[in-house]
């Protein structure tokens, strides 16, 4: 049995893992009370008392208006972090997954991001998950892991997808941002990747994320017509188109992130689904869950 610790456990990725773990792995699974990232010496002792063989880092900071003002928090998690875990498996010779954000990128593009563009992120969540690639790359070198995913959800744990049902089951009418465009993500496809990449032991640079293209107001137009169709929710709502000058927030999200994602298939040698049928799955998960 290969050993794999997972960071992060308790986040939604975290979670999907351990559910998709595939046969001969055994998962140890930490939360940040089990073990501080932030801590190399933690990390260390931690790391010789159960000897894994890879180590998926699935932990971060992912509040992106706070993270304007808590960046200190946020580099220590996402930065810091980062390159504890990526040291401590250079030095023991550990198969090393970092998880990233194409909230690395602008968002100033108007075609998919392919894996060698350049990572400019504009707000200090994407700042620090990009400081803690750069980490990642600078000390495993060719032998660095990263992927990069976008607009992820799941059964577990607060996501887009919970919220928008809890408040299309509360009211009459909603305003959804319909000029920032990217790619939902089910946790669960994302997990399945990262396995893949473990078994085949793929380094580099990749995207990953659900198949097509979406706005905040098409994603959340689905989730009302599954909600509807599953009975999650007794009747559809009013979803209007608003821009992001009309919601201003603290921090500033890519208009686009969307991703490609055609490396990253050719080398796992598998494509995700379409994002639309993702959801559909998740959301009768959530329904056999009631």
């Amino acid at each position: 049995m290969k050993k794999v610790l997972i960071t992060g456990a308790d986040g939604q990725l975290g979670y999907e893992l351990q559910r998709t773990v595939l046969a001969g792995y055994e998962c140890i699974a930490t939360d940040k009370n089990a073990l501080d990232i932030t801590n190399a010496d933690a990390i260390t002792a931690f790391v010789a008392k159960i000897k894994p063989d890879v180590i998926i880092n699935s932990a971060a900071y992912t509040a992106v208006d706070k993270a304007e003002e808590e960046v200190e928090l946020a580099t220590a998690i996402n930065t810091t972090g980062a390159g504890n875990l990526a040291q401590v498996c250079k030095d023991s010779d550990i198969q090393f997954m970092q998880i990233s954000t194409d909230f690395v990128f602008d968002g100033k593009g108007h075609t998919p991001y392919p894996v060698d563009a350049p990572a400019q992120p504009d707000g200090m969540y994407g700042k620090t998950k990009q400081d803690g690639d750069d980490q990642v790359l600078k000390i495993l070198g060719d032998n660095a892991f990263i992927i990069r995913t976008s607009w992820l959800y799941s059964a577990h744990g607060n996501n887009f997808v919970k919220t928008m049902l809890r408040f299309m089951a509360e009211r009459e009418e909603l305003g959804i941002i319909a000029d920032q465009i990217g790619t939902p993500t089910w946790a669960n496809s994302l997990a399945q990747a990262v396995w893949q990449a473990i078994e085949k032991d793929i380094t580099g640079i990749h995207h990953w994320s659900d198949a097509g293209v979406a706005s905040w107001y098409d994603f959340a137009y689905a989730i009302m017509e599954e909600g509807v169709a599953l009975g999650l929710l007794d009747k559809p709502i009013t979803i209007n188109a608003i821009t992001t000058a009309d919601y201003p927030t603290p921090a500033s999200r890519p208009c686009y992130s969307v991703m490609d994602k055609t490396t990253t298939w050719q080398a796992l040698e598998m494509k995700s689904e379409h994002w639309r049928v993702a959801l559909r799955r998740m959301m009768r998960e959530l329904k056999e869950q009631m």
